[in-house]
């Protein structure tokens, strides 16, 4: 379970490492723009992955298991949330709130994560999540607290809000299909969002960038967007959404670092306390231990496996050496062990 929290965390690091960064090609690109080519940055360069690993990895590709047509509607949700209705919505609350508002407001999305995951998608979330939530996000509140900050409850702060809770169904909505292959759900989520944020820049009169910007901002999409969801979605796999979210968090302050590293910003009493309220928060999701009797019901479905206690199944001799995919029945078996809301794992509490 510590290998997927570190991929969780990897992500965090790719995506928190964007926000100095971005912070850079402002100066040439407006906000929706540069949203736009991120995330276009992200969907190219995945279908570029996809393209050298049929040709030169077969095997690679044959392991992770494709969208089916079931799966679509939950895809289209989540691009439609995340990757299309919360942009708007982030960037429209801009508009009439400061910065500096904004960047408290966005601290919520961890926490609106956990609770979508609980109250509509039935997650199990124990005590120790929630506190680690709520850590993370006075760690997160701290971090972007300004004093000298202008904060009232507008429409506009309203709207980052509600840009919050839009990627909170995105993470959850994802969940449903993360036994797909992430990188084709990566690949899809990047072009459409791209495709839209783009247009949107331009129908409000944003100039398109010169070609060394363009391919600054692509290739930063690819890596911060692109690969970074990609690992979210292996991450999303094994833990949930809650917990992935609440390693997902640490990305602020993953940027926070990387501005004082590479552009010199100053290192504050602020960052150290959010720092240890991150190792905090960090700590108690790592150290949760989650074991129960639990009922598994019959399932079929198609994922990368090998064989241990939860896939008992017959073969005919073509799925290949382990670890393999091919569609595999679960029967009802009922037991208790460690776990985590995976694939298997997603029974009442």
């Amino acid at each position: 379970m510590q290998k997927y929290a570190f991929l969780a965390l990897s992500a965090a690091a790719l995506f928190g490492a964007s926000t100095p960064l971005a912070k850079l090609l402002l100066h040439d690109i407006s906000p929706v723009t540069l949203a736009g080519l991120l995330y276009l940055g992200s969907g190219a360069g995945l279908f570029v992955v996809r393209l050298i690993r049929s040709r030169f990895r077969p095997d690679r590709a044959k392991k992770e298991f494709e969208l089916e047509a079931g799966d679509y509607p939950w895809l289209a949700g989540a691009v439609l949330a995340g990757g299309i209705i919360a942009p708007v919505m982030l960037m429209w609350g801009l508009s009439g709130a400061t910065a500096s508002a904004a960047s408290l407001l966005l601290n919520f999305e961890s926490i609106i994560t956990t609770l979508v995951a609980a109250a509509i998608f039935r997650e199990a979330v124990g005590s120790r999540i929630w506190l680690a939530s709520l850590v993370m996000l006075a760690g997160g509140l701290l971090l972007s607290y300004d004093p000298d900050a202008r904060f009232n409850l507008s429409l506009n702060s309203i709207a980052v809000i509600g840009a919050c809770l839009m990627w909170a169904i995105d993470n959850n909505l994802t969940r449903r299909i993360s036994a797909s292959d992430p990188t084709t759900i990566a690949m899809i989520k990047g072009l459409a969002a791209g495709a839209v944020n783009i247009i949107l820049g331009q129908y409000g009169g944003d100039a398109m960038p010169g070609l060394w910007s363009l391919a600054s901002s692509m290739t930063l999409g690819f890596f911060s967007y692109g690969l970074s969801l990609v690992l979210f979605i292996y991450a999303l796999r094994h833990l949930g959404s809650a917990r992935t979210g609440a390693h997902f968090s640490t990305a602020p302050f993953i940027g926070a670092a990387v501005a004082i590293l590479a552009l010199n910003e100053p290192f504050t009493l602020m960052f150290a306390g959010a720092l240890l309220l991150m190792v905090l928060a960090t700590w108690l999701v790592l150290t949760e231990q989650h074991e129960h009797e639990h009922e598994h019901e019959f399932m079929k479905h198609s994922h990368e496996h090998t064989h241990d206690e939860h896939h008992q199944h017959e073969h005919d001799g073509t799925e290949g050496p382990e670890p393999h995919t091919h569609a595999h029945v679960h029967l009802p078996l009922r037991h208790a062990h460690p776990h985590l809301p995976d694939i298997h794992h997603r029974h009442e509490h």
